[in-house]
């Protein structure tokens, strides 16, 4: 997944995904959506939304104090398919938000490192 452009989002699966690992990103884009549709209508504030708040560190799920006003488990596994034994967690929040997707910077080698000499 990659934001080519503020406000879009482009997926390109590969071949190597099969149908049911394209269901439940069909089926994640879609919780997306309905998380949405709460603030939309007002169910939530987005300030107080699983959406806005994710990602949910390990750290933020286990700590004795949650003050948010949606259940850990939301946070932590918003679907069936995302169990303890299936997680990734996360090891930090947000930084720099969509920063990577917006300002290329590139760490390979300059091309002439990859020029051969003809003898």
């Amino acid at each position: 997944m990659s934001w080519p452009v503020p406000g879009t989002l482009m997926v390109e699966p590969t071949e190597s995904e099969d149908k049911a690992e394209l269901d439940r990103f069909c089926d994640a884009m879609l919780a997306i959506r309905q998380e949405i549709e709460d603030v939309i209508t007002g169910k939530m504030l987005i300030s107080e939304s699983p959406l806005k708040n994710a990602p949910h560190t390990m750290d933020m799920v286990y700590t004795d104090e949650w003050n948010k006003p949606y259940s850990r488990k939301t946070a932590a596994f918003p679907a069936p398919w995302v169990t303890p034994d299936h997680k990734f967690w996360p090891t930090v929040g947000r930084i720099d938000n969509v920063y990577g997707d917006r300002n290329l910077i590139c760490t390979c080698p300059p091309l002439s490192a990859y020029e051969t000499v003809e003898a």
